[in-house]
């Protein structure tokens, strides 16, 4: 028989789960309730709040203190209500990432901060990410990307008067940010020297810029030379801004490329020759330009990669055994635009050719042979003829300048963009529930 007390016992145990069921209960249908409909879809409570504690944390290790709790939710639900609009725009374009897009990305994210994937997924896990979210929200991003460079980048064009437009109103672009590093030899002349002395030291001087600009070493004769008193450090003023560069210099040093020897610059002192040694800053960039020429053998139904790879190989023991690479070239590559130039691709920069092929060509010496190379466009065999160093400052500042240009343009075109695609779609908030 069954004692009362153990009955009484079992009647509050079953109450006491009755009231925890229920009050979970009523903590998930909160979770769950709909705060936002974004046309076909919604936004729940949970959803809302996991958002709105990530951001909370972001906001915490950045040391920027929160706006309060309500107006943080409403902008993370503005934030919510924008995305959700602009997958589902997405979806109905037929955009989407692959699991092998995704991989990659994660894999070049980790690589780029020197991280194999073991310890890159370690990594989110001490910052409390887990994996599965962090490929879920690079998924997002990609997809909302493409969807921008969709609806927008392809609309917008940046013309060259505007970039000469702004050069011109902003002619002195970088410069405060410019270093120049230059080089300095001084002929003197004595206070007081006749028209014959200053005619000897200023032949001098001419003649030294002429023995500078045909190789000869300028710390050496600085050393030699100069009567400045930086002769025995090779004549090296060190990195300075424009600002502190002497007076006399900087309308010379504002116009030299890397490499330059200056005419003689006459001064009460003398006559001063000064190279620029080095360039950095906005307003300087240098590239490796490579002159290069190739034989081409593409693959297709009757040649497979081997007997491409074959094939280039023996024409490779031709060339060695003395044969003349541009008459092969003619008569062998599937490059057309090249082969009647002898294989030549002329001078090239970097990012001019697919990666394949462009390492290769850089661990090429000059006039060296490569083996079989294989790129997307089938397999090739490469000779490098020439490697200079070309100042194309002028061109990479055009590109910085139409690059800027190009990202405001994107900014105030996608603000626009997003504000009409929040004030035509349907969207509810239940703003008892924020």
């Amino acid at each position: 028989m069954i004692k009362p007390e153990n009955i009484k016992k079992g009647i509050m145990a079953a109450l006491l789960c009755n009231v925890l069921f229920g009050s979970w209960l009523a903590h998930a249908e909160v979770l769950d309730r709909i705060v936002a409909v974004v046309e076909e879809d919604v936004i729940l409570e949970r959803e809302l709040q996991q958002e709105v504690t990530a951001i909370e944390q972001r906001i915490q290790q950045s040391n920027t203190a929160a706006p309060p709790a309500y107006i943080l939710r409403k902008q993370v639900l503005e934030k919510m209500i924008i995305d959700k609009l602009q997958r589902q725009l997405a979806e109905k374009a037929g955009i989407t990432v692959s699991e092998e897009m995704l991989n990659n990305s994660a894999a070049d994210i980790a690589r780029r901060n020197n991280m194999d994937m073991a310890e890159f997924r370690a990594e989110l896990q001490g910052q409390g990410i887990s994996y599965q979210s962090f490929l879920d929200n690079m998924r997002n991003e990609i997809v909302i990307n493409q969807l921008r460079s969709r609806e927008i980048g392809g609309r917008i064009r940046v013309t060259d008067r505007e970039v000469q437009h702004y050069l011109e109103t902003q002619d002195k672009i970088g410069e405060e940010s410019m270093q120049y590093h230059l080089g300095h030899i001084l002929i003197a002349v004595k206070e007081g020297a006749s028209s014959s002395e200053i005619q000897k030291a200023m032949a001098k001087a001419e003649e030294l810029v002429g023995q500078l600009r045909a190789g000869q070493d300028f710390g050496q004769t600085a050393v030699s030379e100069s009567g400045d008193a930086n002769a025995l450090k090779g004549g090296d003023l060190g990195w300075r801004p424009l600002s502190e560069i002497p007076t006399l210099f900087v309308n010379e040093a504002r116009q030299m490329r890397q490499g330059q020897v200056s005419e003689p610059i006459r001064s009460p002192s003398g006559f001063h020759i000064i190279k620029m040694l080095e360039l950095k800053g906005a307003g300087s960039h240098t590239v490796t330009k490579t002159k290069v020429r190739h034989i081409l053998i593409k693959t297709n139904e009757l040649v497979d990669d081997a007997e491409a790879r074959k094939r280039l190989l023996a024409l490779r023991n031709r060339i060695v055994g003395g044969d003349d690479f541009a008459a092969l070239a003619r008569s062998h590559s599937d490059d057309k635009g090249s082969a009647i130039k002898g294989g030549s691709l002329d001078w090239v920069g970097p990012g001019d050719l697919v990666k394949p092929f462009e390492e290769a060509m850089t661990e090429l010496g000059v006039n060296e042979l490569s083996q079989p190379i294989q790129t997307q466009f089938g397999w090739h065999l490469i000779q490098v003829l020439g490697r200079e160093q070309k100042d194309d400052s002028d061109e990479f500042k055009k590109n910085l300048v139409r690059e800027a240009i190009r990202k405001r343009k994107i900014e105030e075109e996608t603000e626009l963009w997003m504000r009409r695609l929040r004030d035509e779609a349907f969207v509810e908030i239940y703003q008892d529930r924020l």
